[in-house]
């Protein structure tokens, strides 16, 4: 069985490249909670509560929101 490698054992390159992914999720994440809390119900497809689950799922998550989870507005003509 493979043993998980500490923090401390990783390369440079390992630990930049983490940090990296890290900081691209978490940015897709609370960009995809903000755009959720501030946007209409009506404007969601579906639950805001079972979209706000799902962003939580890796990078996944927020871009099956950007790409699903939202309608566009109703045309106020």
């Amino acid at each position: 069985m493979r043993r998980s490698r500490r923090w401390d054992e990783l390369s440079a390159r390992s630990k930049a490249t983490l940090m990296l992914l890290t900081a691209i999720q978490l940015s897709l994440a609370v960009s995809a909670w903000t755009d959720l809390a501030q946007r209409p119900a009506e404007q969601v497809s579906g639950s805001k509560r079972r979209w706000a689950g799902i962003i939580a799922v890796n990078f996944l998550g927020p871009l099956l929101y950007f790409a699903r989870g939202r309608r566009a507005p109703a045309s106020e003509t």
